[in-house]
């Protein structure tokens, strides 16, 4: 069975705990090598400073690096995160926000992604993450 953006709408609403699940992320497409989603405006994502916090990005990040693996293995496979290194490089503006995940290697018990956040409207990159899962099941 193919894994498309459809099933990965169902797998956002069904699987992550309902705070995630209210980062509204909008999965776009997926290709051989990764997916990308955009994580729509959200005041409530926004800090004193003005700009959007450091735990959303990170959280989508994380959110979208699993619904990605999922694409790319056809179905889900329950796995852990085990490191995630997060790097800011800039502020994140309000407003929409694009997400690109790379797989960088998913093997049978271990998955490496990259992942990138930048402003939907061209920004440069503001986030950018390297993260490690673990599968717990075959």
């Amino acid at each position: 069975m193919a894994f498309g953006v459809d099933e990965a709408k169902e797998l956002l609403a069904g699987i992550f705990a309902p705070w995630v699940v209210d980062l509204a992320l909008e999965p776009l497409e997926f290709d051989a090598s990764g997916g990308r989603f955009l994580l729509p405006a959200n005041d409530r994502l926004v800090h004193v400073g003005g700009v959007v916090c450091g735990q959303a990005t990170a959280a989508a990040a994380d959110t979208c690096a699993v619904v990605t693996l999922s694409a790319l293995n056809g179905r889900f496979r329950m796995c852990s995160t085990v490191d995630l290194a997060v790097k800011f490089m800039r502020p994140l503006p309000p407003g929409d926000a694009e997400i690109r995940v790379n797989v960088l290697s998913n093997g049978k018990r271990m998955a490496y992604t990259s992942v990138d956040i930048a402003a939907a409207n061209g920004g440069k990159t503001a986030v950018t993450t390297m993260m490690t899962f673990a599968y717990l099941e075959d």
